[in-house]
Formats: structure tokens, sequence, C-alpha cells
């Protein structure tokens, strides 16, 4: 194997987001997509991993593995159950997680949205809506008590996928199959984006740095492919990273490729899909991605968000991010500014539609007692942490 050495101050962490692991987020969106009748969901997320109770021992895992940040979000629908109605326990609970986090040195990385939305908004134009900019600010401004000490604050979450998931749904709904990611609603991305300035414009000068984070792919032309490539990749990646440009960072969230033939995506070989969506398993797509985004945005700081892949066996989980971060550091030796490596996840938690089949997670959770069992992959991180490369 061919070692690898990381920039000194990188940080080493594992992230989660408040849906997927707090249990019992019963005022937002999902949770009603969840149980309404012929949910698309494969089941409820109930109690998740009942990480609102158990976050201490949650970042006890993670500082005691050694490693350095910890990346949470804040669910809007616990801060402000009822329009203009803010809950300052919830709050403060935040507020505690990260006081946790630097107690036990760990960076936090604290994402405002990521996916859901109160059930007030959705009623009311959800994300499109013409009230949701100020809306989206107001809760901005109320949760800066929290955000003014985080390391890094991501706006929102995936704003690409957020846009190509109307696409999807409509596809769904044709009966038509899902090959991969298709190319956003662009009515719906450039409300996003919107949205994304009008927190930035609240976070400047009040956070340490603040950006977005998004889907970065590989993308990969077969013959004949190539233009049809370009073109989905201006949809889905370009027209972001364009807004991005005077942020303070951006986030890459980077888990397989997209290959494209004259008629558009192409299906992963069977042999080659993980138990998530049927991705392509392609760990180099981070190192390629990251690449291109310090390509398109030189100099701008690039932060990994998310990494990971879902399968059963841990030690293809261990070879996987080995062969991702090797690719990582190549980008970072090609001279992409990268300040550092959040594996999703830390937990093997509630993944969306999916329900609880995927497991991505670093700790197993036991889903009747939710006891944590740390794997030999949290280990191992932790290893690469502490030697701040790969032998």
């Amino acid at each position: 194997m061919t070692a690898a050495q990381f920039p000194e101050g990188f940080l080493w962490g594992a992230a989660t987001a408040a849906h997927q692991v707090e249990g019992g987020n019963v005022n937002n969106d999902h949770w009603e997509a969840e149980h309404s009748p012929h949910s698309p969901f494969a089941e409820p997320s109930g109690d998740a991993c009942d990480s609102w109770h158990r976050w201490p021992e949650d970042l006890d895992l993670v500082a005691g593995a050694g490693l350095t940040a910890y990346r949470f979000s804040l669910e809007w629908s616990r801060i402000e159950p009822e329009e203009g109605e803010f809950s300052r326990a919830a709050l403060d609970h935040y507020r505690r997680v990260l006081d946790g986090c630097r107690d036990r040195g760990l960076a936090p990385v604290v994402t405002l949205v990521h996916f859901t939305q109160p059930r007030w908004l959705l009623r009311d134009g959800g994300w499109t809506g013409q009230k949701t900019l100020d809306r989206l600010a107001r809760f901005a401004e109320y949760a800066l008590p929290v955000l003014a000490d985080a390391e890094y604050v991501c706006t929102l979450n995936e704003p690409n996928l957020m846009a190509a998931q109307p696409v999807m749904g409509a596809m769904a709904m044709r009966g038509e199959e899902i090959r991969g990611l298709p190319r956003p609603d662009q009515g719906v991305a450039e409300a996003l984006l919107g949205l994304h300035g009008r927190a930035m414009d609240v976070l400047r000068g009040n956070v340490r740095a603040a950006g977005m984070t998004l889907v970065g792919r590989e993308h990969l032309a077969e013959p004949g492919g190539e233009e049809r490539m370009r073109e989905e990749r201006a949809a889905f990646e370009d027209q972001f990273l364009e807004v991005a440009r005077d942020d303070d960072f951006l986030g890459l969230q980077v888990y397989t490729a997209a290959r494209f033939d004259g008629g558009g995506l192409v299906a992963p070989a069977p042999e080659l899909q993980t138990l998530a969506h049927g991705m392509e398993r392609r760990p180099q797509a981070l190192g390629a991605a990251v690449a291109r985004a310090a390509e398109v945005l030189p100099g701008l700081p690039l932060l990994v968000t998310e990494n990971g892949i879902a399968t059963a066996d841990d030690d293809d989980r261990i070879a996987f991010t080995r062969d991702a971060l090797t690719s990582l550091a190549g980008a970072v030796e090609g001279g992409a500014d990268v300040r550092g490596y959040l594996h999703w996840s830390l937990l093997d938690n509630f993944e969306w539609m999916l329900g609880y089949r995927p497991t991505f997670g670093l700790v197993a959770v036991d889903r009747r007692t939710f006891a944590r069992t740390p794997k030999p992959s949290l280990i191992w991180l932790g290893e690469v942490a502490r030697r701040n490369g790969l032998a």
C-alpha cells in the first residue's frame, strides 16, 4: 500500500444528521411522509438511534477513537415547531452538543438544514415558497448562539440532490426506472441557491466559516456520451459550484461516479452496485470530485463532509475508505486545499427512504436497546487520524 500524509491541522471526523439519528422528530415533513398512506419509505424513522438523549455517548466514541471533528445538524422543526414559536430548550440542547464537542477536543461542524423542514413550512410553499427566504434567515439568526462557535457552518445539505428529488419523485410516479441522480429541477435549484445566499448574508461575519455542501461525483463518459456528460455535470454540479465561489469553504459529499452514454445515465454493472440506491462502488471518485472542484474554484478551502459505503462487511468498509483516502491524498498533492475528512456515518442510522437496511456506520446500533458497538473501521480510522495519514 502507498503511504499518504495529509496537511498539518487536517480534521478527521464522522458525520450525522438530526433526523437520521435523533428520533422522534414528529414535526417535520419527512415524519409526515413516513407515515402517509402508500409511503415511499421502507419504514418510519421512529426513535432512530435515540441520539437526542445519547449524544454524549456518541461524542465519546468519536473522541475516544482519536478523531478530531464531529458533524451534526440542527432540526429546524424542533427549534421552531410552529412559525414564529421558538424553543429555547431545543436551541440549548444543540448548544450543549456543540460545547460537548469542544470539551472533548472535537471541532464542531454544524449543518443548518439537512433535508428536513417543519410541517408548517411545507404547507406554505416549502423550499420554493415566497416567504421561505425570510423564514430561513430568521431561523439562521435565531440559531447564531450555536453557529457562532462552530468550526464550520453548512447552510444547506446537498441542494443539488434536493433539487433532483422532485424529478425522481415524478419518475417514480410514472413507473420509470431511476438509474442514478437525474438532472435537477431548475426552478427548485434556483430557489435553493437563493436560500443559500440568504443564509450566507446572515452568517458572514457572525461565524468562523460558512458554505454549502454538495453531492460531488466523478463524471465519466462512455463513447458517444461526452456531450451528455458535460450537460448533466453543468446542471448537477457546475451551477452550484459557481454560487459557492465567494463562500468561506465548500463541503463535498462523494460516494460514487456518474457514467453517461448518448442516452444519459448508465447503470453500473450489478457486481459493482452497493447496498444504497445501486451506487457504483468507486472509491477513487472522491479524489476525482475533489480535484475537479479545486480546478473550478482555485484557492477555495474544501472539506469532505461525507464519504463512505453502505456495506455489511466492515473489512470492505476499511478497504473502500483506504482507497478513497488514497485518491484524496492525490488530489491534495495536486493542489486541492482540503481541510478535513468526515466519514459518513458515525452510526448505522435511518437512511431516508431505504430505512435501516443500508449500514454506513462506523458504529453498530442495536435497534431495540440502542446499544452502540464500535466496529473495527472506527478504530482503523482513528489510527489514520493519529498518524494524519495512511501507512
